[in-house]
């Protein structure tokens, strides 16, 4: 399982189509992460500033219909990742059904996020 972490309002925004965040045509693919303690140090690091709730995708990487290539943050090749943590990317849309569990995020009061809970219906 895959983890892409984002504002309640992006998935909620067209339940009926995949999902397509603006990672996905500025840099050419959703970027992921490989684990769920790394999801919550992504959301510290990115998201502390992000109005509203926040959201997890578990992702079967298995189930995805577009290709995952595993890469640095910046999207350099494992061959160049020199020792660097290597990442998921999505090089495509994210088909909902691919998606096992949607998690909230908790913060603490200073935007941290401290832990993935069940989702309420989202």
């Amino acid at each position: 399982m895959i983890y892409h972490a984002m504002a309640a309002d992006d998935w909620l925004a067209a339940p009926d189509r995949p999902y397509a965040p603006s990672s996905l045509r500025n840099e050419g693919f959703v970027h992921c992460s490989p684990d769920e303690p790394t999801a919550l140090a992504v959301v510290s690091s990115l998201f502390r500033d992000v109005e509203g709730p926040l959201l997890a995708l578990v992702i079967d990487e298995d189930a995805l219909d577009a290709p995952v290539r595993w890469e640095t943050a910046d999207g350099r090749p494992a061959a160049e990742a020199r020792g660097a943590t290597l990442f998921p990317h999505v090089y495509g849309e994210i088909n909902r059904d691919a998606v096992t569990r949607v998690m909230e995020i908790e913060r603490d009061e200073e935007g941290h996020a401290t832990r993935l809970t069940p989702g309420s219906g989202h």
